[in-house]
């Protein structure tokens, strides 16, 4: 192995990747992985990047009618559905960043810097993500408990947020593994 310097922070970019992964599949796609689970009578709906239990998968969304209120249903949070595209967006430049990480550690440096640029970048998208989709879902969430609807977060908000950690950590380590050692050890005479 050229530069095993390098093998850290592939792994950290390869398991947020994996995460966000995960995440951008959820509902309706995946109805285990949610933002935002709200019952709704004898079922749940799950709230995901891509839409909620019950409807085609597209970018934004509106809340359905019987769980919104005039303010969720405003154009505001219409446009912050659109925003959760980001997710989908890091995890492809957090395949990217793994793709240079195995470069840098099969061959060359530069393969490792790219690899660090390219995770800062997916760390930078996905805390902005990560924020929006707090926030999106964390105003759901009063409003509906406001309203006496017993809305919980899902699991999907702790997957981005794992995600975020294992970026910052790849970035870091990445960092790190671009000055380690890359050429042979002369024999010495």
């Amino acid at each position: 192995m050229a530069a095993g310097a390098a093998v850290p922070g592939l792994f950290f970019t390869f398991a947020a990747m994996v995460l966000l992964i995960f995440a951008s599949v959820s509902s309706p796609t995946w109805e285990r992985i949610s933002f935002l689970d709200v019952p709704n009578g004898a079922a749940t709906t799950h709230f995901g990047v891509f839409g909620y239990t019950g409807v085609k998968v597209h970018v934004g969304w509106f809340f359905p009618s019987t769980l919104g209120d005039s303010r969720l249903d405003g154009h505001l949070f219409h446009n912050l559905t659109f925003v959760l595209v980001l997710i989908p967006i890091s995890a492809g430049l957090a395949g990217l960043s793994v793709l240079f990480g195995i470069c840098g550690a099969a061959y060359h440096r530069a393969g490792t810097v790219f690899m660090t640029l390219l995770s800062a970048l997916a760390f930078l998208t996905t805390l902005v993500a990560w924020v929006i989709e707090m926030v999106l879902f964390g105003v759901a969430r009063t409003h509906m408990r406001d309203r006496g609807i017993d809305a919980t977060w899902g699991n999907a908000n702790w997957i981005v947020l794992g995600a975020l950690v294992a970026l910052f950590l790849g970035f870091f380590a990445s960092l790190c593994g671009s000055f380690g050692r890359y050429g042979r050890r002369r024999a010495a005479y």
